[in-house]
């Protein structure tokens, strides 16, 4: 008898335990969840922690409520300039309100995957049709990345989706207008440095033209000065001759004949032609130099 009263009290708790197991659900900290009946959403946004529902007539659905990276394919997109871009871009989301995560996607990651690259592309569009090649790719940048993210954040809202962040990996042109647009870039870099080469050429002219005239101006003031000290000097020694001459007329007219002496005999040559009577020799014909 007791034996039996043991089996059924065990069955008993075997039964409530199930009953609890299946009534019980935990939402982690990382997760948020939503409550079904029959299908119909009775609850939703549960703290984390343990929670409790009716086995069979409630469902509960759990979601990941951390911040998760959309990498969107690279799609191509118009500029301003209508020409063709390949943009690739990704997004930072998270779920912001489960209720209507859940009635706009059902849950479903390929879903809500394809319906947030929509709504992104679209703003992508719409930027970059407003936008140069330039201002998209150097200019006005973060600009462009700011206004992506609050319009998309803005479009994303009734997916019950918050859009964190949108940004553009890399922007390239297609394969067929590439190579078009390269060589434009060349033509413009090679102008430029022509440019530049001519702008040195005409400084370098200026430069050597400066210099030569200060070559010019620098050798002129050296010769004035030149010509001045020579006849400074050579007045000078006419007036040191006109003195000493003045002090001895004699003694002078032989040093200056016995100089002269000197100069004609060391030239070279063995032969001279004077007459006998010749001024040149009065100092040989006698002491005084008198005829």
């Amino acid at each position: 008898m007791n034996s039996g009263k043991i089996g059924v009290f065990g069955v008993i708790g075997a039964i409530l335990i199930a009953i609890i197991y299946s009534s019980a659900f935990v939402v982690n900290q990382w997760e948020t969840a939503i409550k079904l009946r029959l299908g119909e959403i009775v609850d939703s946004n549960y703290e984390p922690g343990l929670h409790w529902r009716v086995p069979v007539i409630h469902e509960v659905k759990k979601f990941d409520a951390r911040i998760q990276t959309l990498d969107a394919r690279p799609e191509r997109f118009l500029t301003l300039e209508k020409k063709d871009v390949i943009v690739d871009s990704f997004a930072k989301w998270r779920i912001a309100d489960v209720a209507q995560y859940f009635r706009s996607t059902g849950g479903d990651a390929d879903k809500t995957a394809r319906l947030l690259s929509e709504r992104i592309n679209t703003s992508l569009r719409d930027e970059f049709g407003k936008r140069t090649i330039k201002e998209v790719v150097s200019g006005e940048r973060a600009e462009v990345m700011a206004l992506l993210t609050k319009d998309s954040d803005e479009k994303a809202g009734e997916l019950g989706v918050e859009i964190l962040d949108v940004r553009v990996k890399q922007i390239d042109l297609p394969p067929e207008v590439s190579g078009s647009v390269y060589d434009r870039m060349r033509a413009e870099r090679e102008r430029v440095a022509r440019d530049l080469r001519a702008q040195g050429a005409e400084v370098a002219e200026r430069i050597q033209a400066d210099a030569d005239r200060q070559h010019t101006v620098i050798l002129a003031d050296a010769f004035k000065q030149a010509e001045e000290l020579k006849g400074l000097g050579d007045g000078k020694a006419a007036d040191v001759y006109a003195r000493a001459y003045n002090k001895n007329r004699e003694f002078y007219a032989f040093y200056r004949s016995l100089g002269a002496y000197r100069e004609s005999f060391t030239q070279g040559g063995n032969m001279m032609v004077l007459e006998p009577d010749s001024e040149f020799f009065k100092y040989f014909r006698n002491k005084g130099g008198k005829p």
